[in-house]
């Protein structure tokens, strides 16, 4: 009998942490979970704990780990709290481990899913921080491991299934589709204005709160377009964004006779999760059939980068290369957490992160030391700016 995939989830109390373990539930004979990864939410991790029964479980600090033990001591006394980044690394990394889900939102998902690279696992990249951040060093691990990273972003796992193989000469281009956002038909003028509730009420899919303002901004959608370009070997050039409101077909690939591939589902994460976990091969994700009974019909428009500062930045940005897209990425943390906070408008986290962009001084990458000293200083200066609204 096959022994079943080990499975650790880094940030299994965010959306896609939970859409992992659904699918882990719904194939037990297949995979079973050795550890989890939770930041705040420790209820909800502790449930998932009791009812996954994971070896170990990785919460931020001390006094977390304190409140998870005592509410383990009853629902899962088998599962070992383990503490703090270098905790995080321990789970990704382990001998006993097949697949890491490297879901952990922002640049703390960056050092674990480095050494789940560097152990050979096979990573479903969902932290896109981690290439925005360090492209190169991600990359070069899994080249120097023989690991198997496989993007778990709709966009870029629509792209995996399209193409036939990487640095294939038929590809023309690669068409990442963009819904919009909530934003897509207000009037420039009025975004301003906008509220945190209305830039995280997204039309089609449900998403964190960080990740729903980068949807708003487009500047999701700008760093997978810096992923796509790590990811496939691609430059900015060699990538049209176009914004598709149904969120029904997740990306194309443009062929040299003519072919546009594409592929298509509704908009539920649980699709890329399967194909990632199963890859080669393809389970139930509990995902409904697409009913094209019911599609009113498919649309497609040119991104506005004027309403969309953050697109044309994310591209500036890989052009640029080196640092750039960590100080980029940075500074748009920063900017979207003051936006949520209410310490600056919406329009705001562009013009910031255009100008910490600006002001910093970008050198070639050389380690993630390196990478985490550019992060901190443009999350300075991105404060710095902040306070001057």
């Amino acid at each position: 009998m096959k022994r079943r995939q080990r499975v650790s989830v880094l940030g299994s109390t965010g959306s896609i942490g939970v859409n992992t373990l659904d699918v882990l539930g719904r194939h037990p004979d297949l995979y079973e979970v050795f550890a989890l990864s939770g930041f705040r939410n420790l209820s909800l991790l502790a449930r998932q704990c009791a009812q996954h029964r994971p070896t170990y479980a990785v919460v931020p600090d001390r006094i977390a780990a304190v409140e998870l033990m005592a509410a383990l001591s009853l629902l899962s006394p088998q599962t070992e709290v383990l503490v703090g980044e270098e905790a995080l690394s321990v789970i990704a990394a382990h001998r006993e481990v097949d697949i890491v889900m490297a879901a952990i939102v922002g640049a703390a998902g960056l050092s674990p899913t480095l050494a789940a690279a560097k152990a050979g696992k096979r990573i479903l990249l969902a932290n896109k921080e981690s290439l925005v951040v360090a492209g190169h060093l991600l990359m070069q691990a899994v080249q120097d491991s023989g690991a198997t990273l496989l993007p778990i972003d709709s966009e870029h796992n629509a792209i995996f299934q399209c193409l036939s193989k990487v640095n294939d000469p038929a590809v023309v281009s690669v068409v990442l589709t963009a819904s919009g956002g909530p934003f897509r038909q207000t009037p420039l003028a009025k975004l301003a204005k906008v509220t945190p509730e209305q830039a995280c009420a997204h039309p089609n899919w449900s998403m964190g709160r960080k990740i729903s303002v980068d949807s708003a901004t487009l500047m999701n959608k700008g760093l997978e377009l810096i992923e796509a370009c790590w990811l496939f070997n691609l430059q900015p050039s060699d990538i049209e964004v176009v914004v598709h409101p149904q969120s029904v077909i997740h990306s194309m690939v443009r062929y040299v006779d003519g072919s546009v591939i594409a592929q298509m589902g509704a908009p539920d994460m649980r699709t890329p999760i399967a194909y990632g976990l199963a890859w080669p091969e393809r389970i139930d994700a509990g995902v409904a059939p697409l009913d094209f009974q019911a599609l009113s019909g498919l649309t497609f428009e040119t991104p506005d980068t004027e309403r969309f500062p953050c697109l044309r930045l994310a591209a500036d940005a890989m052009a640029l290369g080196g640092t750039a897209p960590a100080i980029l990425n940075a500074a748009n943390e920063e900017t979207v957490a003051a936006f949520l906070a209410g310490d600056i408008g919406f329009m705001d986290i562009p013009r910031i992160n255009e100008q910490v962009l600006v002001q910093s001084t970008v050198n070639p990458v050389i380690d993630v030391a390196q990478l985490l000293a550019v992060d901190r200083l443009a999350r300075v200066t991105a404060k710095n700016l902040i306070e001057g609204v």
